[in-house]
Order: C-alpha cells, then structure tokens, then sequence
C-alpha cells in the first residue's frame, strides 16, 4: 500500500467520523427546536439536552483534521479547490460559528428559548447540506480551467439534479443517524414516550435516505460513467449496507435492541461511505486533480500519518470515556444527579 493510499484512507476515516459524530449532533439540534416549535418539548428536550451537553464541543475536531490534512498530505487541493469553494464553505463556516454561539446562548443565558433553538437547528441541518456540495464538485464537470485558473460553474451546479439529490441525502441522512442513536439513547434513559417518538421519526426518515442513496448512484450514470462504473466493481459492499439497513428498520419496526440497530446503522455507513470513496479513487477533483499528483514529499506524509494515527488513537479514547461517564451513565442518561459539562 503506498503512502497517497494510506494518507487518503486516515483523511477519509477522520471525515467519516465527522459525518457520524456530526450527524448525531447536528439532527439532536434539530429535533430539540422542532419539538419546541410543535410543543413536544416535554417529551425530547430533556434527553436530547442531556446528550447535547457533553458532546457538541468535540464533533468539529474531525473536521478540522481533515482539512488540516487534506492540504499537508495533497497541497494542491488549495489551488484547485481554494477559489471554487470559496463561498459553499464560507457558509459552512458561518453556520458552524452561528451554531456555536446560539448553543452558548441557550446554555448559560434564556433556556428554552425558541429563537435560538431555531438558529441552533436550523445550522446543524444546513452545515452538512453546505459542505456535501464539495462531493458534487468533485464528480466533475463544474469546474473548468481559465487562463490556468479553476472557475466553478455556479448555475450549472445549482442546476444539476446530482447537486440536489447530494444536498437531500446529507439531511435525511443526518436525520436518520441522529433518530436511530437518540432512539437507543432515550430508551437507555427508560424514557418511554421520548423513545417512541424518536423511533417514529427514525422510520420516516429512513425511506427518503434509501432513495437519494439509490437516486445518487442512477445520476452518476449519466454525469460520471467512469465512477458509476467504478461503484458497480464494489457492488459487494453497497449489498452489505443495504442488508445492514433493511436489518436497523426491521429492529426499530419490531421495537427490538436499538443499540444494536443503531450498530447496524454504523455499519451501513460506513461500507457506503468507504464503497463511494473507493470507487472514486483516484480523483480528487476529476478529471484535473488525482492523489498523486500533488503529494507531499515521503517524510512530511510519514510525519503526518503518524500524527494523524495519534491522533486518531486520542480522540476514540476520548469519546469512549465521555460516552461511559456521562452519555452512558445509568443516572446521568436518566436526569439524576449534578453533572456539567
């Protein structure tokens, strides 16, 4: 396995950790403000409250070493995506400070504050609908070299259906992850009204996830022939996925081991995600821009899978003992107790 391999794989471990850790996140936030504007905040607010507290000051820590790495480990990304990302990640960035300060604001100022539950929420979902559009650029056929300079087209990305059947996917995907863990988490809880409702929502949000997964595929038939081609070569591992997921709906229709339909859903994700980033090997930026054409001398890359491994060997720890002493902890997940975060 050469080096481009290794470091891309480490990058795209730590971005999937982002996806997952941030997923949960992201809808637990959305889901507290809809139950505030319907009402239901007696039924989710307390749990997912109880969750939010500890966890959301480390789920931008991944992201944060993936863009760190992807220009240490491939420097020419900043050229290529530096000046065509300009405004899709600004917004990120916007809504990940927005999200922020409205969170420290329902914290330590008005709790239950419906405007900044809104915000709060309202952020979380538009995060990864901001950020996913950098996997639609990356297909293809958006960005076109000007006197030696990438330009991105923005009406034809905005127009294109694979933009938004993206954009679709990152939010009911978002909401699935995040129901089913809170389903689990509010049952640990014996919380049985928060339960039910939150397995009601993990249901309905299964099927539009399924479908923009399958939508995804059917447009990269027409836009990318070469990754739809690709995507059929690891049609082994988009089987698995689907079978993981038809056996997290199956748990959670028969009401039955959520934390195991919530491992089944980790798994899901994880044989699709890692399914798409190999069959998009090698691009980066197809067709201009591959993991070999720009990467970092053999003692930089060293260094920096070293210290992303570290890293990473840090930060897994680090969640585990947080989800055993506070996530998990038989009176902290039931509201009993004095614990701050």
């Amino acid at each position: 396995m050469t080096l481009e391999i290794i470091g891309i794989s480490v990058l795209w471990t730590f971005l999937f950790g982002y996806i997952l850790v941030g997923a949960i996140d992201f809808g637990a936030g959305f889901f507290n403000a809809y139950s505030l504007l319907t009402g239901r905040q007696r039924v989710l607010t307390n749990v997912i409250q109880r969750y939010l507290s500890p966890v959301w000051e480390v789920t931008n820590v991944f992201l944060v070493f993936f863009f760190v790495g992807i220009i240490g480990f491939f420097p020419k990304t900043a050229f290529y995506y530096g000046t065509t990302l300009l405004i899709p990640v600004s917004i990120g960035i916007i809504l990940i400070a927005i999200r922020g300060s409205y969170y420290a604001f329902e914290t330590y100022g008005t709790r239950g504050h419906k405007g900044y539950s809104f915000m709060y929420g309202l952020a979380g979902i538009l995060i990864p609908a901001s950020l996913s559009i950098v996997l639609t650029i990356s297909e293809g056929g958006f960005v076109t070299m000007v006197d030696g300079n990438p330009v991105l087209d923005y009406w034809l990305l905005f127009t294109s259906r694979l933009t938004w059947a993206v954009v679709f996917l990152s939010i009911s995907a978002t909401l699935y992850i995040s129901a089913v863990f809170l389903t689990w988490y509010a049952n640990k809880a014996r919380d049985v009204e928060a339960t039910n409702l939150l397995r009601k929502y993990a249901l309905i949000w299964a099927l539009p996830t399924i479908i923009t997964a399958g939508g995804i595929i059917v447009e990269l038939r027409q836009h990318n022939p070469l990754h739809y081609s690709n995507i059929q070569m690891f049609w082994p591992m988009f089987l698995i996925s689907f079978l993981m997921f038809v056996g997290t709906v199956w748990l959670l229709w028969k009401r039955r081991k959520y934390g195991l339909a919530f491992s089944l859903l980790a798994g899901q994700f994880v044989f699709a995600f890692f399914g798409y980033g190999a069959s998009h090997y090698p691009y980066l930026l197809y067709p201009y821009l591959t993991i070999y054409d720009s990467f970092t001398n053999p003692a930089m890359a060293i260094s920096l899978i070293i210290a992303f491994i570290l890293g990473l060997g840090l930060l897994i720890p680090s969640l585990v003992l947080l989800m055993r002493l506070f996530l998990f902890d038989k009176d902290y997940v039931r509201g009993k107790g004095d614990y701050h975060a």
